[in-house]
């Protein structure tokens, strides 16, 4: 079965989905026995504009939770096995609190969210499950209050752009429909493209899974994902294919020719094409994904704040090589700012600060006056400085900074 390549991409896509609001764990143990819960949430700093795009996954998220996602129905032995994880950590968290003599109550406890596509009524009764419809959508089954646990049957959810991002983590006709609906998206938006790239992966691992047939549904899904990623990346991959087979063309001769001396011309060429070739088209694909996010960050900025200023130019290429979820979180602050100067201001001072918390997260309480003293600095120094930065070691970036305030 393809089911640990599901499970792995469910993982993944609650993981990124949901860092920029908190803490997630992906396999998270239980110490009372060799247990490990899918997925557990905690969150942390607030952004409320993003826990609302991201709709009922987002409310969901406004607590401290944890998520079992299940590719098919679960049965009652493995909704039971969710219920003893869930008491497990109630247990330790319980106990946690004694030992530090702080009171609490039910609110502070993780809630479990069963994630299926579908449950039956049978089921759904045999556990006294119900729904709440005055506060939740329907599809969502709530056992006892003080068990805080919730099954929710994927294939119930009304299908609007609400229930988009879970629906993604459906099945069957459901998912295909949630997946074409990402169209509907703009092309640069940060939640489609995390979307498409996990969905790529997922799609990736199933074509290459070829210890097990493909069931009729999982050969829809990658019919389903391949135009949408295709439309997503095209540009950006036939760029980093160009430029990986030229690099390895050329990398995989001067090897060839290397290796050639030692064990034969011919040998040598060949196994010199053949890692040149691979290594060049890795590269290639990294780079096409990094011009990728430029190409947005840059049409962005343009759309936001009219013509870009010089210095908003100077940081687009080392803000392209941010991981995904502060990507997302970048852009998320650039669309609260105000179109005016004071807005453009405030722009330049967030990409600014967004390339110095990759390059040395550890500055700290010294970033702002870094980022004060770099944009005080006459473009051409400021464009100096951000092509060194990559070769700066910690302690000369430090004195680099300091040198930049006098």
């Amino acid at each position: 079965m393809t089911r640990f390549i599901h499970d792995l991409f469910a993982k993944e896509y609650l993981e990124e989905f949901l860092s920029p609001i908190g803490t997630v764990d992906i396999g998270k143990d239980v110490s009372s026995e060799v247990r490990e819960i899918d997925v557990y949430f905690t969150p942390g700093t607030a952004i409320p504009e993003y826990s609302e795009t991201l709709g009922l996954l987002g409310k969901m998220a406004s607590t401290t939770a944890m998520f079992e996602p299940f590719r098919n129905p679960a049965s009652v032995t493995e909704i039971c096995s969710c219920l003893g994880k869930s008491l497990d950590v109630r247990g330790e968290l319980e106990r946690k609190f004694r030992r530090e003599n702080t009171r609490y109550d039910d609110d502070q406890l993780p809630r479990l969210w069963i994630l299926m596509p579908t449950a039956s009524k049978a089921v759904v009764d045999s556990f006294n499950a119900i729904p709440d419809t005055e506060n939740w959508l329907p599809g969502i089954y709530f056992l006892g209050a003080s068990l805080r646990t919730a099954i929710v049957a994927i294939h119930q959810l009304p299908e609007t752009p609400e229930t988009l991002w879970l629906r993604i983590l459906g099945k069957g006709g459901v998912q295909q429909r949630a997946i074409a609906q990402l169209t509907a998206l703009a092309v640069d938006d940060p939640l489609r493209i995390i979307a498409l790239e996990l969905l790529y992966r997922l799609q990736s691992n199933l074509v290459t899974n070829t210890e097990q047939k493909l069931e009729p549904e999982e050969q829809e899904l990658i019919m389903a994902i391949a135009p949408l990623f295709q439309e997503q990346l095209e540009a950006a991959q036939r760029q980093g294919i160009e430029q990986g087979l030229e690099r390895g063309l050329e990398q995989g001769l001067e090897r060839g020719l290397e290796q050639g001396l030692e064990r034969g011309l011919e040998q040598g060429l060949e196994r010199g094409l053949e890692q040149g070739l691979e290594r060049g088209l890795e590269q290639g694909l990294e780079r096409g994904r990094q011009e990728q996010k430029r190409l947005i960050l840059e049409n962005f900025l343009g759309v936001r704040f009219g013509e870009l200023t010089p210095k908003m130019t100077v940081v687009l290429s080392p803000i392209s090589k941010l991981p995904a979820a502060e990507f997302t979180v970048l852009l998320l602050g650039l669309s609260m700012l105000t179109v005016d100067d004071a807005g453009r201001e405030s722009a330049v001072k967030l990409l600014v600060e967004s390339v110095l918390q990759v390059r040395s997260p550890e500055l700290g309480d010294l970033l702002p006056a870094a980022v004060t003293n770099l944009l005080a600095l006459p473009l051409a120094e400021l464009t100096l400085f951000v092509e060194q930065l990559p070769q700066l070691s910690a302690d000369e970036l430090r004195q680099r900074l300091g040198e930049a305030s006098e």
